[in-house]
């Protein structure tokens, strides 16, 4: 089970996971309800497509941009379609 953990705070698990470049991108339905709300920040990748990203609310503070997804990838990440990863201080583990 990969566990995404911030503030102390569980905000992702699953046994449903895709890593891409050392990153785990968990299935939107295993991050907890509440904690990921929608950012203006884009950036892009030559192979994967424009990450769109999340600010992350657990135990009563955010990290801004703290996630993020791929809501239209290419086709070489079609895999981490409606999945989402983190960064900035998420300590993801297996």
């Amino acid at each position: 089970m990969v566990k995404a953990v911030w503030n102390d705070t569980v905000i992702a698990e699953s046994d449903d996971t895709v890593v891409v470049e050392n990153n785990y991108y968990f299935p939107l339905s295993a991050v907890s309800a509440g904690v990921l709300s929608p950012s203006a920040t884009t950036s892009g990748c030559p192979w994967k497509g424009t990450a769109n990203y999340y600010s992350v609310t657990a135990g009563g503070k955010t990290n801004a941009d703290a996630a993020w997804y791929y809501a239209e990838p290419k086709a070489a990440a079609a895999e981490i379609k409606g999945r989402v990863a983190f960064w900035k201080g998420v300590k993801v583990s297996g």
